[in-house]
């Protein structure tokens, strides 16, 4: 048996994609191809297509057998879909029944390389006492005219005061990213301290407006946000407790998480931004200028990116930014795409160096 019809078999067998060392491998049989997207090319600005093989499962059969083929980190994960040139569609791959939310009404099948797996931080265990989420309608104030907006807040199964952690894009984090569950189980293992999470909602076609370093969005929160959580949570005090809270986020809201902390560093000295973006069609964003300024020195900085993420160039440069400026800023780069999943399986790194456990004597 040839390596062509080997790989072949495999994926009739097993799946998509066939995997050998760092090169995953993706079978088609049809009259005609469709293209591959992902993370790699671009999505659809740059489809990758299939190759024609000689082969055929049936010689007999009028259909071909056409393959695709990526090299990847042996640690990857990666998101894909398969794309019709014709009617310039996306379709889920027939032959990979994993599949997960893009977020943005369509679904994306997906796979992890051999030497990596998804974060056991995610998974519920039964001897992890679990953290009260409740739901709250909120005032929107300066965000919109629609009056209300949902939000949800976690409260840790602790009776002591903690710090609170601001989420962009919190009904993702808390259902695609399952940040409850990994908080849960980190405060379990004493790898981090107790906190506590406002979740919070954006507003859907304005996130942008919202999250690209909005003092609309900083305003609400401080006359909104945090004295609800003050109410419904036992906070630390943050007038006592300087910079005990944090921000998070990703993408925009990554870049938001650092807003808040470059304007607000009293509250969010704690700041998380996964794949953050620091620019917009060349043209800097205003986080770029408060560093610049070396505003909010203070602040501890978590950035975290894929190296497949079209943001990766980006955060690199707003690292060297950020350290020619004197800011302290820890950076990990990961093999991973612009997802949620990727930056689920990376967030308790981020966790760990920002909310360290209590030291006892």
């Amino acid at each position: 048996m040839s390596s062509s019809q080997d790989t072949i078999q495999r994926a009739k067998e097993f799946g998509n994609p066939v995997i050998r060392g760092d090169r995953a491998t993706f079978i088609w049989e049809g009259k005609t191809a469709p293209h591959l997207i992902s993370d790699l090319n671009g999505w659809e600005e740059n489809p990758k297509p299939f190759k024609r093989l000689s082969s055929t499962i049936e010689p007999a059969s009028p259909k071909s057998i056409w393959s695709c083929s990526l090299n990847l980190p042996r640690d990857a994960y990666l998101e894909y879909a398969l794309y019709d040139p014709v009617s310039q569609k996306r379709f889920p791959d027939p032959l990979n029944s994993k599949s997960i939310s893009n977020g943005v009404g369509s679904r994306n099948n997906f796979f992890y390389m051999p030497e990596t797996m998804p974060s056991p931080f995610t998974m519920r265990r039964a001897d992890v006492p679990v953290g009260a989420i409740s739901t709250h309608r909120v005032e929107t104030g300066f965000l919109r005219e629609d009056g209300e907006r949902e939000i949800f807040l976690y409260r840790p199964p602790v009776k002591e005061p903690v710090p609170l952690l601001i989420v962009f894009d919190g009904q993702d984090y808390l259902q695609r990213g399952k940040l409850n569950t990994i908080v849960d189980n980190l405060i379990a293992d004493k790898r981090i301290q107790p906190i506590a999470m406002a979740f919070l909602s954006h507003g859907n076609r304005w996130r942008g407006v919202e999250y690209l370093c909005s003092d609309a969005t900083l305003h609400w929160i401080q006359t909104i946000i945090l004295p609800l959580a003050r109410e419904k949570l036992n906070l630390l005090d943050p007038a006592r407790h300087q910079g005990a809270y944090g921000a998070l986020g990703a993408s925009a809201g990554g870049i938001m998480s650092l807003y808040a902390g470059l304007r607000m560093p009293n509250y969010f000295g704690k700041v998380i931004a996964q794949s953050g973006v620091s620019a917009i069609n060349g043209m800097d964003l205003a986080t770029v200028d408060l560093i610049r300024r070396e505003q909010s020195r203070e602040i501890n900085i978590w950035m975290d990116v894929g190296t497949l993420d079209f943001l990766l160039e980006d955060n690199r440069r707003m690292r060297s930014l950020m350290e020619e400026h004197g800011y302290n800023v820890a950076y990990r780069e990961f093999a991973g795409g612009h997802n949620y999943t990727a930056w689920r399986d990376d967030i308790w790194r981020g966790l760990e160096a920002l909310f360290p456990p209590k030291i006892e004597y």
